[in-house]
């Protein structure tokens, strides 16, 4: 594995990159992971060159910015990893894929947005971005909704009493009660979760404009889920594959949330190459 390191502006981007196949296959991570969890794809690497991300916040990567990442930026950063990568590989070629897992395909669907001429494939494992978050909209997109959520971050106590209430009447499922109850409960947590999601709150895909483009271009996107998914669910995939099923798979498998998986990795191949 060769490490590069970015920089941008006061931070520091790290991408870990395995393989020297002449595919580029650019990977984002989801909530709380790391650009290490792809490394069971160097498996392909006679085929693709592997180059997964650590997004601010995250893994190895340093980040002193107060301002919001902007989804250009990304792109900036991503044309600077092209160039390090191309000095070495020459052979590389010019069309990028991109695999994005979770909150990583919110990412990959905002840059296709932007670079949908340069993107080969999207393939996207449980990926967030295909529906709008509620709640995730009103912290991050609202100038009062994100005093709430930095309120709540600071005194958590009345929010979990909500929660509790919505858990016993059952308007809030086990799996997400137990999921937001994790990134509430701890302080140090609860803290990162107000940074990360204030920090990438501008990739906000605009799905019609992304389906016009994957028509226009005539780019595969292959969508994989897991069937026990109580996150994510595959039927927002189906809806998002109304009027593009020419490009459009959909891919489910028996797991729950994590289809970023080694075991997995057969159908993820297949997603790649199909």
């Amino acid at each position: 594995m060769q490490q590069v390191g970015l920089p941008f502006n006061n931070s520091l981007i790290n991408v870990n990159v395995w393989g020297n196949g002449p595919l580029l296959l650019l990977c984002f991570h989801g909530y709380g992971e790391t650009a290490m969890h792809f490394q069971f794809l160097q498996a392909l690497q006679n085929s693709y060159t592997i180059a997964a991300i650590d997004l601010p916040f995250h893994g190895q990567t340093t980040w002193n910015e107060t301002a919001k990442l902007k989804p250009q930026e990304l792109v900036s950063i991503i044309e600077i990893l092209e160039t390090r990568l191309r000095a070495t590989n020459p052979q590389l070629q010019e069309k990028i894929t991109l695999l994005g897992y979770s909150l990583g395909g919110r990412i990959a669907l905002s840059l296709y947005q932007l670079m949908a001429g340069k993107i080969n494939k999207l393939v996207l494992l449980a990926p967030d971005g295909l529906k709008l978050n509620k709640w995730y909209w009103l912290a991050t997109q609202t100038t009062l909704g994100n005093r709430l959520f930095k309120y709540t971050v600071q005194h958590p106590g009345w929010f979990f009493t909500t929660l509790n209430l919505l858990n016993k009447v059952g308007a809030v499922n086990s799996s997400i009660y137990k999921f937001v109850n994790y990134y509430i409960g701890d302080p140090v947590v609860r803290n990162s979760l107000y940074h990360r999601w204030t920090t990438l709150s501008l990739f906000k895909p605009d799905l019609n404009n992304i389906k016009k483009q994957i028509t226009q271009q005539a780019t595969r996107i292959n969508l994989v889920y897991g069937q026990y998914d109580r996150i994510i669910l595959s039927v927002v995939g189906e809806r998002f594959k109304k009027g593009i099923e020419d490009y459009c798979t959909i891919k489910i498998l028996p797991a729950g949330h994590q289809v970023l998986h080694e075991k997995w990795l057969p159908y993820i191949e297949k997603a790649l190459y199909t």
